[in-house]
């Protein structure tokens, strides 16, 4: 068989399926797909070779590709002629995943418009200030949310999703799909950073780059199949998708929303607060080939006493975006779903770098278990010191990105912009990581890296090493202040039911893999789960005391 590496030569290179020119792209000449769709409208347009098979899914409600397109195109036209959508203006969407989610996503950037993604997990003072950013010329809102800002002056009108956004369906329902010029560089959606520090930025998403996520995990995917000699047949079951990650996400918005689309691919919703026995059910019910799980998600279907008895046998793909996982925690995925073990596997991206900066899966992946994997297609990846001095393998440094793909600014915010932005667009990711073996791998956020007696202390490791241990169900690694120290290390800890945590064992337990200086000196039991953001991220500040939780759990 041809190696990975032959493959992706071959597809790429001149006159392949995936063949990789370089075009200037907003000044800069950057590697990009020669053949691929110039606006996420001409993407939809193209779902016509998917017709006739379902697509969205919540509850009873099921929408086939042709069906959507139609509903996307008479919801485009109420947009425009009832509340004024043209180009550049934005709608702000926030709610729960639903069918209806993605059917204004669709039909506002097919009108040129701007989709302000809010955080379906804001408080109300959140978002006003999303609002107040973005100054939408109408929220589209469900009505659990509507509930949330009561009583706010928002300065919008808000068109409540339960009650009103039928109308918007049926407003037009022979209207093909706007044919307004988009260009493959203008703004296509505001997704908020996740803000585990201060207020969040709205990075903006071009086209381009949403376009081109979809590409690169389209061309990583053919390469591998034909490395492996797996191809899927022309009778091979349509793919589902289960879409826990919220749309307000590059997870599910860009790898879910935008991906399935362009795939034939179907996508199962659910209502209400995670439940690990409805995950279940509906992996068995409805067949579910993929599903990513976020935060404790995992820990909590595999405690679940269903696991043993709903059939998982349809799942095909599992992973993890949003936040490392431990060897623990994959060991977990592929006890819980061996049938998708061979395809394990995780990505490192960014809201601001759009496209996956580096993916790894399979057998590499069990290998090399900590490591994000090698440089996805199009992606330059620099480690860089101090100095702006770039770094060979495998001296640690700041991360820094480049493409076509990566955001066009933060929005209204020019100088958090030109801080990320540098020139020759490299984005400066603000993680710290290494190359080995063409491998990136991780080692913490720069904001968490903990400086103790001069030692560089990354909280990862430690949590990794804790997150091993039987008794501990999560575990989150902070620094503290300390007079003579500078910081020491203090472990949070949560402990699975009924087990009862020894520290100094704990301590022990740290000391077989751990240098002496990364020991957790203190520690701290908690009863409560963790507080975590939507995808799953530890609200290190909430636990710290520097910020209150600003987010409303589902």
């Amino acid at each position: 068989m041809p190696s990975v590496e032959e493959v992706q030569a071959q597809l790429t290179g001149l006159g392949g399926y995936f063949e990789i020119v370089v075009e200037e792209v907003l000044g800069e000449k950057l590697p990009v797909f020669k053949n691929r769709a110039r606006s996420l409208r001409e993407m939809l347009q193209g779902s016509e070779r998917h017709d006739g098979k379902e697509h969205l899914v919540l509850g009873d409600r099921r929408i086939r590709f042709e069906e959507l397109r139609e509903l996307v195109g008479s919801t485009a036209v109420a947009l425009q002629e009832r509340h004024g959508i043209g180009k550049g203006d934005r709608v702000a969407i926030l709610a729960a995943n639903s069918p209806e989610w993605l059917i204004a996503f669709w039909a506002t950037v097919s009108l040129g418009g701007i989709v302000s993604a809010l955080n379906g997990w804001w408080t109300a003072d959140e978002i006003r200030f999303g609002v107040e950013l973005s100054e939408p010329k109408l929220l589209i809102a469900d009505r659990r949310r509507v509930e949330r800002i009561a009583g706010s002056d928002l300065g919008t009108p808000i068109l409540e999703i339960e009650s009103e956004f039928a109308e918007l369906e049926r407003h037009a329902p022979d209207a093909a799909l706007p044919d307004f010029p988009i260009a493959e560089d203008d703004p296509a959606v505001i997704l908020f950073t996740s803000g585990t520090t201060g207020r969040p930025k709205g990075a903006v998403a071009s086209h381009r780059g949403i376009v081109g996520f979809t590409s690169q995990q389209i061309a990583r995917g053919a390469i591998m199949a034909v490395a492996s000699g797996v191809l899927p047949g022309p009778d091979a079951p349509q793919h589902c998708a289960l879409a826990t990650a919220p749309l307000f996400h590059m997870s599910g918005l860009y790898a879910l929303g935008a991906m399935n689309m362009l795939t034939g691919g179907k996508l199962i919703f659910r209502q209400g607060r995670f439940d690990a026995g409805d995950v279940l059910r509906l992996i068995e019910e409805e067949k579910v080939t993929q599903w990513t799980p976020f935060g404790s998600m995992l820990h909590r279907v595999v405690e679940h006493p269903d696991i043993e008895t709903r059939d998982l046998s349809t799942m095909r793909n599992t992973g993890f975006g949003g936040a490392p996982a431990s060897e623990n925690v994959q060991a977990k995925a592929r006890t819980a779903f061996p049938s998708a073990s061979d395809n394990l596997g995780i990505g490192y991206g960014s809201s601001e770098a759009v496209g996956v900066v580096s993916q790894i899966t399979g057998e590499e992946f069990e290998a090399h278990p900590t490591s994000v994997g090698r440089p996805t297609i199009t992606m330059q990846v620099e480690i860089r010191d101090a100095a702006g001095n770039v770094l060979p393998e495998p001296q640690e440094g700041e991360i820094f990105v480049r493409s076509a793909y990566t955001i066009l600014e933060y929005w209204r915010n020019p100088e958090a912009t030109a801080k990320t932005l540098l020139p020759g667009r490299w984005l400066a990711s603000g993680d710290i990581g290494r190359f080995e073996d063409g491998r990136l791998y991780i080692n913490s956020r720069a904001r968490d890296l903990i400086l103790r007696a001069g030692e560089n202390v990354y909280p990862v490791e430690i949590e990794n090493r804790l997150d091993s241990h039987p008794d501990v169900a999560e575990v989150a690694v902070v620094g503290v202040d300390h007079a003579e120290l500078g910081q020491e290390v203090k472990a949070i800890l949560v402990p699975v039911p009924g087990a009862a945590i020894d520290t100094e064992a704990l301590a022990r337990w740290c000391g077989e893999t751990l240098a002496t200086f990364k020991i957790p000196s203190r520690w701290e039991i908690r009863n409560e789960r963790l507080p975590r953001n939507a995808v799953g991220k530890v609200l290190k500040n909430v636990l710290t005391g520097e910020a209150k939780q600003q987010f409303v759990e589902e």
